[in-house]
């Protein structure tokens, strides 16, 4: 991933366009006049065929050039673009639109491998280019151009992007970038979440995807971007193609696109299913991002759109929050008699202004909802003086309150008076009960984004030598299908429970010595390396209560599968108990390995109908118990797993233990490739594995290494002695997160002023969260605990740093306990930073210190680093900038 020279591409001071003409509807000719329309920059035409285009000089070739141009836009035929790149380079041109169409692969790979030496970036080819509305920049042949907004649009699709800036121009909105990416040679969407997750111009990215290539670097830009605002996903491409052949249910029942939601929902983003709802979506993040999102309250003087705000929010799965007896007795006071003593808040359509803000004031004392205001115009009140009079309740922080102001005309003042004052207003009811849907939703996203669960939970105890004998001894006889008797020993061996089987030959006296062993009922299923789905060809009998019975039941089975199948060995039956448990579903568990977002997780609705049903979730490895939680509460079944009737409920964390062990067996065991467990039995009791299917292959397509999210760095975890006693040097996990406000609250202001340059009073949730929860991808943060004597540990020290997405820089920042102060922590874990920097590949490291904190700059002399005043226009004298080269040239790439 880089952001290296965007800079060039989104800011630059100067732009020359390669195929620039005045020949009227071509595209150099339009790529020019959109520049000149507001650029305020140096432009150069670049034609040899033109002394002059539209009356500016016109150069014939990039030598020819009074200046290395920032930005070029490239509409030239594709044979000659790598040469043009070449010298682009050559002369110290860093960013390059390639707008021209038709570059085959040679040519392409050509143009990558000419811009490589240069690092210069590349836009396209075969895009629209792209618009920076703030900067007067339209490096694009559109026909149209954008209003300056806080709204970025990246596009796959460049008839798209022409389309939508035609619908938000007619609008009213407005874009701090518009980029048409085209084939994506270079700067694709990682680069651009990159980027644009720390423009100050912008508030919200919205993205048009058809196809991504690099699933971590896309997952690792994301996640970092949607800390810091709202990212919204259209993704084209929703129908599933299927999986042919696959030998689970959950190949067949894992999609690609089922695959892509669980991936936007782990990075924190929100996709929706439209282009309007993207916008729709983008306008209630950024408005009511901080409100209240699980339950809404709708007030209305109108009980139909109250209804209809009621079914919206049922179809949506939205609940209406429960007006409990002391908010009914507030409303019941300052409401008529005949309100509708319910959600929907009916107030009547009389309702004067003082009404509504009597209604508001009563229904604030319930802050963990959200309310919808819905006003139809009457006769009675003006809609603007109802705005007037509601406008410091609507807009009170954190905002509770998002608008409907049905109607046209009669509304238009009041709708106009609380756009401006930011308050999400929406045209009808439904479309005010989506957006909140959407928020529901984001907000769940973002708590899964807050997740960095280890690869390994050490509360789980597995048997991996057993695993990996069995899975070493199966690739080892040339078949990637396990046995179903090899299938349970390895989810044995895992610590699953499962039920106990007995492997027989093809003899139903063989099978009936097994059956009397274990006691009846037992079930008995056909074993064959060749037959998967054994129910498919009547190779599964269930309840058999009798010796006798069972005997005809095998010579049945062997006829009938032998006949289906003649092509399939068969090694014998699998005996097995019949397991009956009250008061049980039978779910599936399962695994299977994504093209491009590798190991995936099933968790939904079992049994035989299990596809038919298709009622399951999808989630991406690595996981803990609540990200297993929420992947459990996303499937219908979780309804009736909640307990109805005479049924009590599961006990669902036993379930969430297994797709938390089926998550670590992804990390151990790279060779698995598919697994089901279908069913699994579970009750109030707790959970059973009865039938098991588990493909391997020996291209080991799992593992830790393949898991699109990086998982929490177990192996950096190192033990020292420090003054006689145990120290642990560690990453920070999110549940560090009061062990390191403890840690803080022990600093002395001038220490935490040093750190930080200034005085900290207090620090908020949403800060310690950003400094606990980190993508170790691109941050890193050590801490030094020790144990302390009632139990638990405390944090000492801590040194993090935060790493460009070149891999090139790594800033740090250091600080121990005050009343630790001089002991040595802060060389210890800086040692350790530096050899993990090292062995990452970073090329440097970097500070920023404070003269007077001759602390800081002594331990960085003495590790090496060297000092400088920090550059820029105007450096600061009372700071230090301090670096370290880590490896090789540092000028290289």
């Amino acid at each position: 991933m880089s952001i290296r020279h965007l800079d060039a591409l989104f800011a630059p001071a100067s732009v020359a366009v390669f195929g620039a003409s005045e020949r009227a509807a071509s595209v150099g000719a339009t790529v020019w006049r959109n520049l000149q329309s507001g650029f305020p920059g140096r432009l150069y035409p670049v034609n040899p065929k033109h002394a002059r285009i539209g009356g500016v000089t016109s150069y014939a070739s990039v030598s020819k050039l009074p200046e290395a141009p920032d930005l070029a836009v490239i509409c030239t035929p594709p044979a000659t673009i790598p040469k043009l790149i070449e010298q682009l380079g050559q002369r110290g041109t860093r960013a390059a639109v390639v707008v021209t169409a038709g570059l085959d692969k040679t040519t392409r790979q050509a143009m990558l491998n000419a811009a490589r030496p240069h690092t210069l970036r590349i836009l396209g080819p075969n895009c629209i280019g792209m618009l920076v509305p703030h900067r007067g920049l339209n490096a694009s042949f559109a026909h149209i151009g954008a209003s300056p907004g806080e709204l970025a649009f990246v596009s796959q699709s460049g008839a798209l992007v022409t389309a939508m800036l035609d619908w938000a121009a007619a609008r009213g909105i407005g874009f701090s970038h518009f980029v048409s990416l085209g084939e994506h040679a270079d700067v694709d969407f990682g680069d651009l979440l990159d980027y644009l997750g720390s423009d100050p111009h912008t508030r919200a990215i919205l993205l048009y995807i058809e196809s991504i290539e690099e699933s971590r670097k896309f997952m690792s830009a994301a996640r970092a971007a949607a800390r810091n605002k709202p990212v919204i996903v259209v993704k084209a491409g929703r129908s599933a193609a299927g999986q042919a052949a696959a030998a689970s249910h959950t190949g067949a029942l894992a999609g690609s696109d089922a695959v892509f939601d669980a991936a936007i929902a782990r990075a924190g983003m929100l996709r929706v299913l439209t282009l309007g709802d993207l916008f729709l979506a983008a306008e209630t993040l950024a408005r009511f991002r901080d409100g209240p999102s699980e339950k809404l309250i709708v007030l209305t003087n109108g009980g139909g759109a109250g209804v209809m705000a009621a079914d919206e929010a049922s179809a949506l799965g939205v609940p209406l929050a429960t007006l409990d007896t002391a908010m009914l007795a507030r409303l019941d006071a300052v409401l008529p008699a005949n309100w509708s003593r319910g959600n929907p808040v009916d107030i009547i359509g009389d309702a004067p202004a003082d009404r509504y803000v009597a209604a508001l004031d009563a229904l604030a004392q319930d802050p963990a909802s959200s309310v919808l205001f819905i006003h139809a115009p009457t006769a009675i009140v003006p809609s603007h003086d109802i705005a007037q009079a509601v406008l410091p309740q609507l807009t009170h922080s954190p905002r509770r309150v998002l608008g409907s102001w049905l109607g046209d005309r009669a509304v238009a003042q009041a709708r106009q008076t609380c756009r401006e004052a930011c308050v999400p207003d929406f045209n009808t009811p439904e479309e005010a009960v989506r957006a909140f849907s959407f928020l529901r939703t984001y907000r769940q996203h973002q708590t899964e984004l807050l997740q960095t669960p280890p690869a390994r939970d050490a509360t789980l105890a597995s048997d991996l030598p057993a695993i990996r004998r069995i899975v070493s001894d199966v690739l080892a006889e040339g078949r990637e299908l396990l046995t179903e008797p090899e299938a349970k020993s390895l989810l044995a061996a895992a610590g699953l429970p499962v039920v106990p089987t007995r492997v027989v030959g093809p003899s139903a006296s063989e099978a009936t010595a097994a059956a009397d062993a274990l006691g009846y009922p037992v079930v008995v299923k056909i074993l064959s390396h060749a037959i998967s789905h054994k129910s498919d060809v009547g190779g599964v009998r269930l309840g058999i209560g009798s010796a006798a019975e069972l005997q005809q039941v095998c010579v049945d089975m062997l006829r009938r599968v032998r006949s289906l199948r003649p092509d399939a060995d068969i090694q014998g039956f699998t005996i097995q108990p019949m397991v009956r448990k009250r008061h049980a579903h039978e779910l599936i568990v399962g695994a299977s390995v994504d093209r491009l977002f590798g190991p995936v997780i099933l968790f939904g609705a079992g049994g035989t109908a299990v596809e038919v049903l298709a009622d399951r979730a999808l989630a991406l490895p690595p996981l803990n118990t609540p990200l297993a939680l929420a992947q459990i509460g996303r499937t219908r079944v979780h309804k009736l797993m909640q307990g109805f009737r005479d049924w009590p409920a599961t006990d669902v964390d036993a379930v969430a233990r297994v797709l938390v062990c089926v998550s670590q067996l992804l990390a151990d065991i790279p060779e698995i490739a598919e697994l089901d467990i279908n069913p699994l039995l579970a009750n109030d009791e707790g959970v059973v594995a009865l039938d098991a299917r588990v493909r391997v292959s020996a291209d080991r397509p799992a593992g830790a290494a393949h898991f699109a999210i990086q998982p929490y760095p177990v192996e950096l975890v190192e033990r020292i002695e420090w003054k006689g006693r145990p120290l642990t040097l560690r990453p920070i996990r999110p549940e560090d997160e009061p062990q390191h406000l403890a840690f803080l609250e022990r600093l002395d202001p001038e220490d935490i002023r040093l750190r930080v340059f200034h005085s900290r009073r207090h620090i908020e949730h949403s800060e310690l969260a950003r400094l606990t929860q980190i993508d170790y991808a691109r941050e890193m943060a050590f801490i030094a605990t020790r144990p302390l004597d009632c139990g638990g540990e405390e944090t000492l020290a801590a040194v993090r740093v935060v790493i460009d997405p070149d891999n090139r820089d790594a800033e740090f920042g250091v600080i121990v306990r005050s009343d630790l102060k001089g002991g040595g922590l802060g060389r210890c874990l800086m040692d350790k930073m530096l050899r993990h920097l090292r062995q990452r590949g970073t090329r440097r490291m970097v500070g920023h210190v404070l003269r007077e904190n001759a602390g800081m700059l002594a331990l960085a002399r003495a590790l090496g680093f060297s000092e400088s005043a920090p550059s820029g226009p105007a450096p600061d004298s009372g700071m230090r900038f301090v670096s370290l080269e880590l490896r090789g040239d540092p000028g290289s790439e």
